[in-house]
C-alpha cells in the first residue's frame, strides 16, 4: 500500500514516539508523554477496528485481588511482596479514576464477594482472613474481608461467601471511550487497522515495518500485552478469556461483583444483565491462544453455572458472547523496562489491567528519563 504524501506528512512523518498498542497501557503511555513533552508527536498504532486485545473486552471489575488469589500468592511469594502486588493494584485504580472521573467510567463501589463450591477452600481462606486484613491494613481505612451470607440466593456454594469492601466496578466501554477522547483532546494521533510487524533500532530512530506500510520513529513503546511475543522475546503467555452476557432480566436483584473457583469463573451485574465469564482452567492449552473465538467446552460450562449457581430459578437467554486475550507469565509482575536505546516495552498484565493499566503506561512513559 502507498500512502498519499499528506497521509505520510501527517501521521507517519518526524513523530518523535510511537506506541503501538491503544488499549490502556498505550494510551496512559501516549498520555503521560504529551503531559511531559507537549510539543512532541505522538503516534499511537493500533491493530484492530478498537483496541484488540482485552480493553475493551474485560468485565470491567475495579479489583486488586480475592481472598484466595492472594493466600495462593503468599505460598510463593512473602508478605511484602503480596503487599506490593496490591499497593500497585490499588493505587492503580486509583490513577484511573482521577484520569477519568468516575462519572466517565461509570466506577461504582458495589463491593466483591468470592464465593466457594468447595468446603474446604471455604475453611482454609475463612481462617485466614485476619492475616489478610493485617497485611493490607496499612492500605485501607478499615478491614478489606469478611463474611457475608448469601443474600442474593446463589445456590449450590457454601452458604457465607467472603466480601471485599473496596471492590468496585466500572463500565468498560465508557472507559475506554473517556481514555480515546482525552487522548484525542491532547493532539495525539491514532490509527487503527495498522498492524506492526517488525522493528529495527538505529542510531538515531527505529524503522517500523507495518500492514500498510514502513517508516521511522525516533521512540518506540510495545503495549500490545498478551501478543507481545510477535515483537520480542519475552516471558509472555497469551491467555484468552470467554465471557457471555445475559438479556435483560426482569428485578434483577444480584449487585456487585463475584469470583468463584479461586477467581477461574467471574460474573456481575450490568445493566439488569449479568455478565459471566471465565473457564481457562477448563483447558489451558487450548485457550493459551490469540485467536479469538469461543469453545464449547467453555460455553458448556458457563451457561451451567449461570443456571444451578448463579441464577437457579430464574429463565435467562443469552444475549451475545466474546473473548479477549490476556498477556500472563510465570510471575504475576508486570514487564515495563528498557529493551534498547529507543524500544520500550510495558506488557504482561496478567489479567490486571483495569487495575494496573495506568500506572504501568505511566511507568512506561517514565522509562524515558
Amino acid at each position: 500500500m502507498n500512502w498519499s504524501y499528506w497521509e505520510y506528512k501527517e501521521w507517519f512523518a518526524n513523530n518523535d514516539y510511537v506506541i503501538v498498542g491503544s488499549g490502556i497501557v498505550g494510551l496512559n503511555c501516549a498520555i503521560q508523554l504529551k503531559e511531559r513533552f507537549p510539543s512532541a508527536s505522538i503516534l499511537v498504532l493500533e491493530k484492530g477496528m478498537l483496541p484488540q486485545g482485552a480493553s475493551t473486552k474485560n468485565a470491567g471489575f475495579a479489583c486488586f485481588g480475592s481472598p484466595s488469589e492472594l493466600l495462593s500468592d503468599l505460598k510463593n511469594h512473602s508478605q511484602d511482596e503480596v503487599f506490593e502486588l496490591v499497593k500497585k493494584r490499588w493505587e492503580g485504580l486509583q490513577l484511573l479514576r482521577q484520569t477519568l472521573g468516575d462519572s466517565a467510567i461509570d466506577y461504582q463501589n458495589k463491593k466483591g464477594s468470592e464465593l466457594f463450591m468447595d468446603q474446604e477452600l471455604f475453611e482454609s481462606c475463612q481462617s485466614q482472613l485476619g492475616l489478610l486484613n493485617q497485611l493490607l491494613g496499612p492500605l485501607f481505612p478499615k478491614a478489606v474481608y469478611e463474611e457475608t451470607e448469601n443474600i442474593f440466593g446463589f445456590e449450590n456454594i457454601i452458604p457465607t461467601y467472603l466480601t471485599n469492601n473496596f471492590e468496585g466496578q466500572i463500565d468498560t466501554g465508557k472507559m475506554m471511550n473517556a481514555l480515546l477522547n482525552l487522548a484525542y483532546k491532547k493532539g495525539i494521533k491514532i490509527v487503527n487497522g495498522i498492524e506492526v510487524l517488525n522493528f529495527q533500532e538505529s542510531n538515531d530512530s527505529v524503522f517500523i515495518q507495518t500492514s500498510k506500510g514502513d517508516f521511522s520513529t525516533k521512540n518506540f513503546f510495545i503495549a500490545t500485552n498478551g501478543f507481545s511475543k510477535n515483537l520480542f522475546n519475552a516471558d509472555i503467555k497469551p491467555a484468552r478469556a470467554q465471557v457471555l452476557i445475559t438479556k435483560p432480566i426482569p428485578n434483577l436483584a444480584i449487585e456487585g461483583t463475584f469470583h468463584l473457583d479461586e477467581g477461574y469463573y467471574y460474573f456481575r451485574n450490568i445493566d439488569n444483565r449479568i455478565l459471566f465469564g471465565g473457564g481457562r482452567n477448563l483447558d489451558f492449552s487450548t485457550e493459551e491462544t490469540t485467536e479469538f473465538g469461543q469453545t464449547e467446552l467453555v460455553q458448556h460450562k458457563l451457561e451451567e453455572l449461570l443456571k444451578t449457581v448463579i441464577l437457579p430459578n430464574a429463565s435467562v437467554e443469552i444475549e451475545s458472547r466474546w473473548s479477549g486475550i490476556m498477556g500472563i507469565g510465570n510471575q504475576k509482575k508486570a514487564i515495563v523496562k528498557k529493551i534498547s536505546n529507543r524500544v520500550y516495552c510495558g506488557v504482561r498484565l496478567g489479567g490486571m489491567g483495569v487495575a494496573i493499566g495506568s500506572t504501568i503506561g505511566k511507568e512506561l512513559a517514565e522509562l524515558l528519563d
